[in-house]
């Protein structure tokens, strides 16, 4: 009897993992809304150099933000799929997820595809996230320039393993 009311306890306790669902959801949401203010304001410089004559330095502002903004949409996807993960592994199937061609981007069968899934967005991320850095930094010697190739060329190594591994 003690068995039972404890395994019914434990059962019903997974239902705590609604929290990290909703609170990943609202991240993600929140991440999205800040990354399209971001393309908002590219279009407001864009329009403002080209029609108003307004002097900015729109290459690095433009692309910094649109880098910047992908970050934040690729950082939003991390949440959004972690939602969705949890929720499908501790609380329910989504039925209606099933039947679309979507599913299988969100689709989690184990925690180890969840932190596979997890792991190739949160690389990206860290990929695009460097090459933002980069587009911020001054070279003033060879030296900086031999490290930006040797840094791009073990991200270009590294990301060819990734790509291997799944194959």
């Amino acid at each position: 009897m003690l068995e039972k009311i404890f395994e019914s306890l434990l059962v019903k306790s997974r239902m705590v993992t609604i929290l990290p669902v909703i609170f990943g959801l609202i991240g993600a949401f929140v991440l999205f809304i800040i990354a399209s203010y971001d393309v908002l304001k590219v279009i407001f410089y864009t329009y403002n150099y080209f029609f108003t004559g307004l002097s900015v330095d729109l290459h690095e502002d433009v692309v910094g933000l649109i880098i910047g903004a992908v970050d934040l949409y690729l950082m939003a996807l991390v949440l959004f799929i972690f939602s969705f993960g949890v929720y499908e592994l501790f609380i329910s199937e989504i039925e209606e997820f099933k039947q679309m061609k979507q599913s299988k981007v969100l689709e989690v069968h184990s925690l180890d595809q969840l932190k596979d899934k997890l792991a190739k967005v949160i690389i990206m991320v860290l990929v695009v996230n460097f090459f933002q850095r980069v587009l911020q930094m001054k070279f003033t010697t060879p030296v900086d320039m031999a490290f930006l190739a040797g840094s791009i060329l073990a991200l270009c190594v590294g990301l060819y393993f990734l790509h291997k591994g799944n194959h």
